[in-house]
């Protein structure tokens, strides 16, 4: 039914940035929140950045001041920039999404991950 892609992932150098972006596809009548999460090496799951669709933001402290989440509702996208990368950024990025559909039901929807590694 719906389909996010993200992309952009990599490796980095310790104070390098990279860009996310996550695209969705599918049976989509409006994407309300969308957010980025990451789960790094023998950890759990986090929040990462989460973006209302008028535009309002939500950072957790572990990133606030380097990552910045944006999104673009004509493409149906988010993207992540993340800036002043930390070793201890590392981990598989994940794109969910708030999705109403043509038949007026909301999904939750994740992508399959990217991985971003910052080698030090």
């Amino acid at each position: 039914q719906v389909q996010l892609v993200e992309s952009g992932g990599g490796l980095v150098q310790a104070g390098g940035s990279l860009r996310l972006s996550c695209a969705a596809s599918g049976t989509i009548f409006r994407i309300n929140n969308m957010g980025w999460y990451r789960q790094p090496p023998g950890k759990q799951r986090e929040l990462v950045a989460a973006i209302t669709r008028g535009g309002s933001t939500n950072y957790p402290d572990s990133v606030k001041g380097r990552f910045t989440i944006s999104r673009d509702n004509a493409k149906n996208t988010v993207y992540l920039q993340m800036n002043t990368l930390k070793p201890e950024d590392t981990a598989v990025y994940y794109c969910n999404a708030f999705v109403l559909t043509t038949g007026q039901a909301i999904n939750t929807y994740w992508g399959q991950g990217t991985q971003v590694t910052v080698s030090s």
